[in-house]
């Protein structure tokens, strides 16, 4: 039998997760910085490997965020970076590497976990579930044109200075939505002057009142024709007159320039003020979740729902987040603590959980997918809790 260890790679194992990676994602593109034992590991990073007889033959990242998530800035770990050596792919190995990394984020706080698959497959048996994608979208610079000018809104460019106003924007869009990531933390150390030199501009939208209201970061991409494409990193506003003023400003372009691409998620309102129908998806990156701390994740809710229900949950191949649970609503917050089986409780499995929670799926739906079973009768607690907001990515890891 092989001598098989799972554990934290070190400064020492460099070479060989550096190998894994090209093995399994290709050629790293030119200039992509690598990691030096110097800086390993990297802030907010954690790598597990599992050795075969002192080889690594597999691993998985676990970095460390915060996701947006009913109101709240919910510890999230993000995998990323899975590989496996192709003799051994099939051999489960995954599942030892998954409840490491999942074990030492749950000992962090982290209540959930998300990721962006290859292959859906492989991640369900663990209790994800497809929430959502990161999208690439394409729109002609001509038709920007004809986007209705702002009443009172003009533009201009950030500087370092604007910094914190251009993150404190961005929360306040990211936290009425499901998903999207808070920018904060140490997995996001950009300085003010880091992130302004990051793009070719970011511009702002201002008010009449003098208050920033949107701001959209791009670089402008090389060539002067038709095939010449902006990127747009960044196209946030919480009016209907900020995305009027930064759709105008891509529009500039529209001589030089013959797209924008702006990279997104969802029902993006910012397409609700385009006068065509062109917005094309032309890249796209599924999104999955998992719950695998479920008081934690539960617990803390803003809500005027009156909720009070114990459940099962059942699927998760790592056993951590099986079990029966009670979730009410105390002084207008929610309460999730593990509890004795109810006599008649609903079954969310890990998966359903996941949906549920993101607001990605209503109960309804869960039923006919066969990852809600049990009675009904309380299913509209889960609806009222988790719906009505918006599953959003607006990053890639």
């Amino acid at each position: 039998m092989p001598d098989r260890v799972t554990r934290l790679l070190t400064a020492d194992d460099i070479d060989a997760s550096i190998g894994l990676a090209v093995e399994a994602f290709g050629t790293f593109p030119a200039g992509t910085p690598l990691p030096s034992a110097a800086d390993f590991p990297p802030p907010g990073r954690h790598t597990w490997g599992t050795f075969e007889d002192g080889r690594l033959v597999a691993r998985v990242v676990g970095r460390e965020y915060d996701s947006w998530f009913h109101g709240r800035a919910v510890p999230t770990c993000g995998i990323a970076g899975v590989a496996v050596v192709a003799e051994h792919r099939g051999e489960g190995l995954l599942t030892d590497l998954m409840r490491a990394t999942l074990d030492e984020a749950r000992e962090r706080g982290e209540a959930v976990s998300t990721l962006f698959p290859t292959a859906p497959g492989i991640y369900r048996p663990f209790g994800y579930e497809l929430v959502g994608s990161y999208d690439a979208v394409e729109v002609p610079t001509g038709e920007l044109n004809a986007v209705g000018r702002p009443t009172g809104t003009v533009t201009r460019r950030a500087t370092a200075a604007d910094f914190d106003t251009v993150r404190d924007l961005y929360d306040r869009w990211a936290s009425g939505q499901n998903g999207p990531l808070t920018r904060r933390g140490v997995s996001f150390p950009t300085s003010a002057e880091e992130f302004v030199a990051a793009f070719t501009g970011v511009t702002l939208a201002v008010d009449e009142a003098g208050k920033v209201v949107g701001y959209c970061s791009w670089d402008r991409g090389t060539g002067y024709d038709a095939s010449a494409t902006i990127e747009v990193a960044d196209l946030v506003a919480v009016t209907a007159d900020g995305y009027r003023a930064l759709w105008r400003v891509l529009g500039s372009y529209s001589t030089v320039t013959g797209q924008v691409r702006v990279h997104t998620s969802g029902d993006d309102l910012a397409q609700l003020v385009l006068p065509g129908a062109s917005w094309q998806v032309t890249a796209r990156h599924p999104y999955m979740l998992r719950v695998h701390d479920v008081a934690g994740a539960l617990t803390g809710i803003a809500t005027t729902a009156e909720v009070d229900l114990t459940f099962r949950v059942t699927g998760d191949r790592l056993g951590s987040a099986d079990g029966d649970y009670r979730l009410r609503v105390v002084e207008g917050r929610t309460v999730c603590e593990p509890s004795a089986p109810g006599a008649a409780s609903p079954v969310l499995d890990l998966r359903g959980l996941a949906l549920a929670y993101a607001g990605a799926q209503p109960t309804a739906n869960l039923r006919l997918a066969e990852l809600l079973t049990g009675p009904a009768t309380q299913d509209w607690m889960l609806d009222a809790l988790f719906g009505g907001r918006q599953v959003h990515i607006r990053d890639y890891f």
